[in-house]
C-alpha cells in the first residue's frame, strides 16, 4: 500500500484497546541510515487554559499500527504505556 504523508494526516488515529481519539498525525520519524518509518507523532492533551505552553506529543511506534483504513488509523497503546513511557516527547 502507497500513501503520503498528506493523506495520512487527514486521518484519525484511534487506540483499539480504550476506543480514544489520540488526534490526527502531525508528524513522522525516520531513520535516516535504513530509509524506514520509525513511527508518528500526534499532538498532546491540552491542559486548561495555558494556550501558550508548548503540550507534550505522543510518539506512536511503527509497530504500535494495526490497521490503516480510509478515514481511520488503527494503533495499540497501553494505557501506562511503557514502565519509562518513551511515547511521550517534551
Amino acid at each position: 500500500m502507497e500513501t503520503t504523508f498528506l493523506e495520512l494526516r487527514c486521518k484519525e488515529v484511534v487506540n483499539v484497546l480504550d476506543g480514544r481519539r489520540l488526534g490526527h498525525i502531525t508528524d513522522l520519524v525516520f531513520d535516516l541510515g535504513s530509509a524506514r518509518v520509525l513511527g508518528f507523532i500526534l499532538p498532546g492533551e491540552k491542559t486548561g487554559w495555558n494556550f501558550f505552553k508548548p503540550s507534550e506529543q505522543l510518539f506512536v511506534p511503527y509497530g504500535c499500527i494495526k490497521r490503516i483504513g480510509e478515514d481511520t488509523i488503527l494503533v495499540e497503546l497501553t494505557a501506562q504505556g511503557v514502565p519509562t513511557n518513551p511515547y511521550m516527547l517534551k
